[in-house]
């Protein structure tokens, strides 16, 4: 899917990998990218139309749905992540609202657009998961939880909305260099590259991007004697 003259959409474009996707698509000519937050004074990148956009709030998706008919391309990038063992008190809390943004949110905005890609052509839907979508590490019980729910919620949607000529894509990182992982000792990959590997693969067609080296080891051990997922914690 070439993106030159394309219109995207990108939720959480405030800051971090949203800010960087949306930079990249305006360099790599999209018409017009709507940049969305909850508030949306705090998108600050020229050349974007900045939008309030809650991806837990139904109104507020309802009314960008309504409002962006043009749009072609959506990116489900706003995310939030919480660190935690699954054991903690407050353990299913925080699942739950892990879900309520990580999960419903990405769905609830695809159902509200896909009406628009239908008519438009069919476009692409990107979902950025991650790779603990298919395993959990020591403290990442809940998100690794809200992530693999939101790459099962990717694969239907993908099986779902083939027929309307809409290609969805799961984009599955490990750790990205923004503030979210700040606090975290471990290689990184730069919003930069995440987001180039992403619009090459969105061009070939590609339904899922493994964008380093982690993701790819494991992806490849899902289908071995010992895949990731079992491997002891650490």
């Amino acid at each position: 899917m070439e993106i030159k003259g394309k219109v995207v959409l990108v939720t959480g474009a405030n800051r971090g990998l949203g800010e960087q996707f949306a930079k990249s698509l305006l360099a790599a000519g999209a018409s017009k990218v709507y940049a969305t937050a909850r508030d949306q004074s705090a998108v600050k990148i020229p050349g974007v139309e900045a939008v309030q956009l809650d991806v837990t709030n139904a109104a507020s998706i309802a009314a960008a749905a309504d409002r962006l008919t043009d749009v072609q391309i959506v990116i489900n990038n706003a995310g939030v992540i919480v660190g935690g063992s699954l054991l903690d008190a407050g353990a299913a809390d925080a699942v739950r609202a892990l879900v309520e943004t990580n999960v419903i949110g990405p769905l609830a905005v695809t159902q509200a657009f896909a009406p628009a890609l239908k008519r438009n052509g069919g476009g692409a839907v990107v979902n950025i998961l991650s790779v603990l979508s298919w395993l959990t590490i020591d403290g990442t019980g809940p998100y690794s939880a809200s992530k693999s729910a939101a790459w099962a919620i990717t694969n239907g949607l993908r099986t779902e909305l083939r027929g309307q000529n809409t290609l969805v894509v799961g984009v599955h990182p490990a750790f990205i260099d923004t503030d979210m992982t700040a606090g975290i000792d471990a290689p990184k990959t730069t919003p930069q590259e995440v987001v180039r590997q992403v619009l090459e693969g969105l061009e070939q067609g590609k339904e899922e991007i493994l964008v380093d080296g982690v993701g790819r080891n494991v992806k490849q051990s899902l289908s071995s004697a010992t895949p990731a997922y079992l491997a002891p914690a650490h």
